[in-house]
């Protein structure tokens, strides 16, 4: 808790942090309800480029909850949502020892999306922005 705090306050502020204190606190649940937006998305493989200069990488895309996860994709993760629009949402997660995170995903098309992550993994913070294309079957 103490470091989502300080994570919030870094990225967002004393607004922030006591934004992430109040939501973390909130009862987690297992599945994530809502997020329609989600199921319009492509199925099939999809590129996700790292906005930031890192290494692509391609997924098969059967579940596209898999976009909330990028860093903790073999993680057992409960998840929270934050946000559920239309066009985006924004979804915590905990994955215990594994760590935690906070990804916003916004649809431009069923095709293409923007997504936004950041969190801690194996207990060093990341922040990632990636744009998923979606580039054919999977294979």
């Amino acid at each position: 808790m103490q470091m989502i705090h300080k994570l919030w306050k870094y990225k967002y502020g004393l607004a922030g942090a006591a934004f992430a204190a109040s939501v973390v606190a909130l009862p987690v649940t297992a599945q994530t309800p809502g997020l329609a937006m989600l199921g319009q998305l492509e199925r099939g493989g999809w590129q996700l480029t790292d906005r930031d200069g890192g290494a692509s990488q391609r997924i098969c895309l059967g579940d596209t909850a898999q976009l909330i996860q990028i860093r903790h994709q073999r993680s057992a993760c409960t998840r929270f949502v934050v946000a559920d629009g239309n066009a985006e949402v924004t979804v915590g997660y905990d994955c215990g020892t594994a760590g935690y995170g906070r990804t916003t995903i916004r649809r431009e098309t069923n095709r293409l999306v923007q997504i936004e992550t950041q969190g801690v993994v194996r207990g060093a913070p990341f922040s990632q922005t990636f744009e998923g294309r979606r580039i054919g079957a999977c294979g």
